[in-house]
């Protein structure tokens, strides 16, 4: 039986921001999934969020090989968001009023019966396999580093005050030098989570595994893990594409 793939999506402002600075997009076809999470001041980060969110896809559709070559899938992943990237960084020197702005992304690719993750930023992609929840990007903040380098614990790092400065993101020159995607294989039954860190402010990764196996639709799993973030203190826009593996 082949593998399909099926989807949910959901983006609110939430309690505390003025105005949603998430981006998503989902190929209406299934071939790749994206979360982008803007900065910057004024409308700065909804324009970046908003740049990667319409131009990574459009690089993808227009370069993405036909097959599963995981090589030729990671360069087309690695140009769409370069492209990108630079795009951004060109808008943000030439106009004023987009000075500085950046966005995170998190993106998942498919070709053939794989998933092709990849991150820039602190946006991250979880799968759920059975009852195991694994996060399958690395965040790119000071708070991660410190951790790498066994500065701080795993507990510490939940609540520093570093946790959402970022060193790496689109709109900076490191933006654009290679996402190294992760390759996962398809399974029934497996489920994936792409979300901006305003999910994870307001669930425990406990929690997170528990609604997304527990939801009878992607879309389903989507809404209860977004409001369910709102509900547990999240001060941030928070965004959730999630997508369940059939087959």
């Amino acid at each position: 039986m082949a593998i399909e793939l099926r989807w949910g999506s959901v983006s609110i402002v939430g309690n505390v921001r003025e105005n949603n600075e998430d981006r998503f997009f989902v190929d209406p076809q299934g071939r790749f999934f994206l979360v982008a999470d803007g900065m910057g001041g004024q409308c700065a980060g909804e324009k970046a969020s908003a740049m990667a969110a319409e131009l990574v896809p459009r690089k993808l559709e227009s370069i993405l090989p036909a097959g599963d070559d995981a090589g030729k899938v990671t360069a087309g992943i690695d140009a769409a968001v370069a492209h990108a990237n630079g795009e951004i960084m060109a808008l943000s020197e030439l106009d004023p009023e987009y000075h500085n702005m950046g966005t995170t992304l998190a993106l998942a690719v498919r070709a053939g019966n794989r998933l092709f993750i990849a991150g820039v930023g602190d946006s991250p992609v979880y799968q759920l396999r059975g009852r195991k929840l694994e996060k399958l990007t690395v965040d790119h903040s000071l708070t991660q580093a410190l951790l790498d380098a066994g500065t701080i614990t795993a507990a510490e790092a939940v609540k520093h005050r570093y946790r959402n400065v970022l060193y790496r993101y689109l709109g900076t020159k490191e933006g654009g030098i290679g996402t190294k995607p992760r390759a996962v294989e398809l399974k029934s039954g497996d489920r994936y989570i792409l979300c901006s860190d305003g999910a994870t402010d307001g669930l425990s990764d406990e929690q997170l595994a528990e609604l997304l196996g527990a939801a009878p639709t992607p879309q389903a799993a989507a809404q209860t893990i977004v409001y369910s973030a709102l509900a547990g203190g999240s001060r941030d826009n928070i965004t959730c594409v999630t997508v369940f593996v059939e087959g």
